[in-house]
């Protein structure tokens, strides 16, 4: 038996990166729309009502939209914008997030997908909160390195353009500290403190590496870099996409520079812990179309179908 899946908004970036997972997929029928009907709302509606799982690569205004034209209660929409994120009854496409998140998955039939940044950001924060090791409350601030890709299609043709000597460094953006990411930052770590988060654009295609520094004093009594790779390595374990590295990982240290781009091409999350006697640093690097979107995406369709969960990634 096939699934029949409609990617709506199939021309973007998450969009075209989803059809590629799904090309080589026996059990996948792909609905496409004819170009020149890519705006008509009633032949979107009879695709997305006529789809087992349906994926919205859209801005968050017509993810909405979309989402309002499906009528059929056995399509199962897995949304990749912002709009639904935090949005109650939606369940949060991050299926290592916590025990019992992957039987909500099975079982709705709205899924959220995670932001990039979002992903590598609470893949840190939520086992350490959730043990106690960080304070809820406690004002974190993060730091997000990625590609350029993550910007979509206008941003790609003014890097690829090349010309532009603006563009050659580093660009730290989101400078007026809202983030779009930031409410499933918090909602989905229980954080209660809204992390200073400071996002930046490099001149690489694609890769993505959250840091967040702590200072010892600011965790609960006990909270030792062994405790805090510990938790990591509990709450982890047996997960085929998150990779725990050892602790002050040698490789890395010996090479005295940090790989954002090591999980390129693939649908991982690797997870790392740097520490002094005082200082630590927590860091997750991903593909951000990978793990940061259209992997996940494909990981929650997955889970929902209960096929193998690593099934075309």
């Amino acid at each position: 038996m096939k699934h029949a899946v409609f990617v709506d908004g199939q021309e973007g970036t998450t969009g075209l990166r989803i059809h590629e997972y799904l090309a080589s997929r026996a059990d996948i029928e792909v609905l496409r729309i004819d170009p020149d009907k890519r705006k008509d709302a009633a032949e979107r509606a009879r695709l997305l009502n006529a789809a087992d799982v349906a994926f919205l690569c859209l801005p968050d205004a017509a993810a909405v939209e979309a989402a309002a034209l499906i009528t059929n209660p056995n399509t199962c929409l897995i949304d990749a914008s912002t709009a639904h994120r935090t949005v109650p009854g939606w369940a949060f496409g991050l299926p290592e997030l916590a025990a019992g998140q992957r039987e909500q998955l099975r079982a709705s039939k709205r899924i959220a997908n995670p932001g990039c940044h979002a992903s590598a950001f609470i893949l840190l924060m939520r086992p350490l909160v959730d043990a106690g090791l960080v304070p809820a409350a406690l004002p974190v601030s993060a730091t997000s390195l990625t590609g350029y890709s993550g910007g979509g299609k206008k941003m790609i043709e003014q890097y690829q353009a090349g010309g532009d000597v603006k563009l050659e460094s580093p660009r730290p953006y989101a400078l007026g500290l809202a983030h779009k990411h930031i409410p499933e930052m918090m909602t989905h770590t229980g954080l209660t403190t809204k992390p200073v988060f400071v996002p930046v654009v490099g001149n690489f295609y694609k890769g993505l590496s959250v840091t967040i520094p702590l200072h010892r004093a600011q965790l609960a009594p006990g909270a030792t870099a062994e405790r805090l790779h510990a938790a990591f390595a509990e709450h982890y374990a047996g997960e085929p996409f998150v990779r725990v590295m050892p602790l002050n990982d040698p490789a890395t240290m010996e090479g005295g520079f940090f790989d954002v781009q090591g999980c390129n091409d693939t649908n991982r999350v690797d997870l790392f812990v740097f520490a002094n006697g005082e200082q630590v640093l927590l860091m997750a690097r991903l593909d951000n179309l990978g793990k940061g979107a259209s992997g996940a995406a494909v990981q929650s369709m997955n889970v929902h179908l209960g096929v193998e969960e690593n099934l075309g990634l």
